[in-house]
Order: structure tokens, then C-alpha cells, then sequence
């Protein structure tokens, strides 16, 4: 396969894992980069892991979710984005209870969320013989690259915006989930 419509690809996979961190780098309050390196280590890991997890499966696991995958993606971005909308009415106070991207739980539903679509195109390379290891590491480190961006970029806009931009960031994870549905 062409390396540059390889890195086409890794580029589009990542779009879900950047917008997911534009989100979380909103919620952080005190973004440091230890908390964007953490965020991106997560959806770089799950990008190519699922990317193997699909072209592992071949045509037997695509068989057995290609009706629900997306549903599934849904299921995890509309739950996420829902809470964000609802944190985003809590004042100061409430801070303690906000949902946090850098908790373990989070971090694992949010690398798993934004790397579904990864699955199916791990079966494509499968179904067109093509050697995993390279679009692995290039689907990972791409989604690891977007990552850090997303979460500085969403930092500076959630600290010139405040709450407003929590509520924005969730209703475009509600988005990215309803994009995949269709």
C-alpha cells in the first residue's frame, strides 16, 4: 500500500481522537503536558491496536459487529457528551465531580470510542494482504500527535471560554457519535 495514502488514512482516523481531545483539554482546568501526553498515549494506543485487533479478525469479527460497531461508538460518545453538557451547569463548586479525562475508566472509554472505525480499517489491510506492522505504528502515532494538539487547543479555548466550551465540546462528541451512525 502507497505510504501517503497511508498517512491519508492514519490522518482521518484520527479526527474522532482529536476532537475527543480538543473536549478534554477544555475540561482540564490546569493542562500541563504530562495531562496532553497521557490523553494521546491512550487514543494513540487504542488507534493501533484496534487497527490490529481488525486485520487479526479478518472477515470474522467484521461478520460479527459490522451491525453494531457503530452503535457501540455511539453508545460511549453520547454517554460522555451528555455528562459534559450537564457538568457544564455545575459551578466551582461542584468541580470535584466533573467527569476527568485523565482517569483510567475515561481515558480507556474514550481510546476505545474514537478508535471503532480503526477495526474496520485493520480488516481492509487484512482483506488486501497488506503488512500490519507499519499502518499500525503510523495509525498510533498520528492519533498520539492529533492528541497532544487537540488537548493545547482545546486548553486555550476552554480557559478564553470557560463552561460554555465544556457544553460545546459535549455536544460535539454527541456529533462525532451521530456522524458514525450515519
Amino acid at each position: 500500500m502507497d505510504f501517503i495514502l497511508l498517512v491519508l488514512i492514519a490522518i482521518a482516523l484520527a479526527m474522532d481522537a482529536f476532537a475527543v481531545s480538543i473536549s478534554s483539554g477544555i475540561i482540564i482546568k490546569d493542562v500541563k503536558l504530562k495531562h496532553a501526553l497521557k490523553i494521546a498515549s491512550s487514543t494513540g494506543f487504542f488507534q493501533g491496536f484496534f487497527t490490529f485487533l481488525g486485520w487479526l479478525g479478518g472477515m470474522y469479527i467484521a461478520h460479527l459487529i459490522s451491525n453494531i460497531d457503530h452503535w457501540i461508538a455511539f453508545a460511549l460518545l453520547l454517554v460522555i457528551g451528555i455528562k459534559m453538557i450537564f457538568e457544564s451547569r455545575k459551578t466551582d463548586l461542584d468541580e470535584d465531580k466533573k467527569i476527568n479525562p485523565l482517569k483510567f475508566l475515561v481515558l480507556i472509554l474514550l481510546g476505545i470510542a474514537t478508535s471503532i472505525d480503526a477495526l474496520a480499517i485493520g480488516l481492509s489491510f487484512a482483506l488486501l494482504s497488506v503488512s500490519i506492522l507499519v499502518p499500525i505504528i503510523l495509525i498510533g502515532t498520528v492519533a498520539f500527535g492529533f492528541s497532544v494538539l487537540g488537548v493545547l487547543i482545546g486548553n486555550k479555548v476552554g480557559q478564553f471560554f470557560g463552561n460554555k466550551v465544556e457544553l460545546i465540546g459535549g455536544v460535539i462528541l454527541i456529533g462525532i457519535g451521530v456522524n458514525i451512525l450515519i
